[in-house]
């Protein structure tokens, strides 16, 4: 039986190029995994899924039939995309694979928000899911920007409520003393508070501080992992990750 992994994040945050790059990383490694583009109005994609929702799903028929916008269409084929899913999955069974990666679509309410996506979920990973929540260190850098991403990938978590890691992507575009921060501020909530504090000298400090508390208790300040799709960094992490939620930290057989 495999694993899915859906790929969730912000806009810009690096899902798809991340969803190649692990996929690429598993085959360096000799493990099995394709890739799932659940994203209809990707104009362009990294790297050649292997199964396509755009297959099934046109956003300009959909602009068409029903007379809609792109944003309208956009919404639309988000929830569309369930009636496709017996096909979907039938493409994924015929695959044997081990790890399916699932690239979603680029706005994150598009998926995250959506009352047919734990639906999809479901069945596409049959209990056992995974998500893999992207952060743009480019956001991050500032105290209240990493604040705010941690409270939206809290608000995933708590959606669908299966196992699930925070990555720090894009860590090749950070300059040292940026990362050595984001470090710091992932293991020393207590450091993030002051900085916020300090960066927000208007805000109430005590609601910033039950903020904080309330993350730290649910795990939403506990390390991230780091990763740089670009140079395949961390990507042993996540897979060492994914394997001790699911396989109590016993490696796949290699093919």
């Amino acid at each position: 039986m495999n694993s899915t992994v859906f790929v969730v994040g912000p806009a810009g945050s690096g899902k798809s190029t991340f969803t190649g790059s692990f996929q690429e990383w598993m085959k360096r490694n000799s493990y099995d995994a394709i890739t799932v583009n659940l994203d209809p109005g990707a104009e362009f994609l990294p790297y050649e899924p292997d199964i396509d929702i755009r297959d099934y799903i046109q956003l300009q028929e959909i602009m068409q039939d029903y007379s809609l916008g792109p944003n309208g269409a956009q919404i639309l084929a988000a929830d569309l995309v369930a009636n496709q899913i017996d096909d979907l999955k039938k493409e994924i069974e015929e695959f044997e694979t081990d790890y399916v990666l699932v690239d979603t679509p680029g706005q994150l309410e598009l998926f995250a928000f959506r009352t047919s996506s734990e639906f999809i979920m479901d069945q596409i990973s049959e209990g056992r899911g995974y998500i893999a929540f992207l952060m743009d260190p480019m956001v991050a850098i500032s105290p209240a920007g990493y604040v705010s991403l941690l409270t939206l990938s809290a608000s995933v978590f708590f959606r669908f409520y299966i196992p699930f890691i925070n990555l720090i992507n894009k860590i090749d575009l950070v300059s040292d003393s940026d990362l050595s921060k984001l470090r710091k501020w992932s293991t020393d909530p207590e450091l993030l508070y002051e900085d916020l504090r300090n960066e927000k000298p208007k805000m109430n400090n005590i609601y910033l501080l039950e903020v904080l508390k309330s993350l730290q208790t649910i795990g939403y300040s506990s390390a991230p992992v780091f990763c740089s799709s670009k140079e395949l960094k961390g990507m042993e992490e996540i897979y060492l990750n994914i394997q001790l939620t699911y396989s109590g930290g016993e490696d796949i057989e290699k093919r």
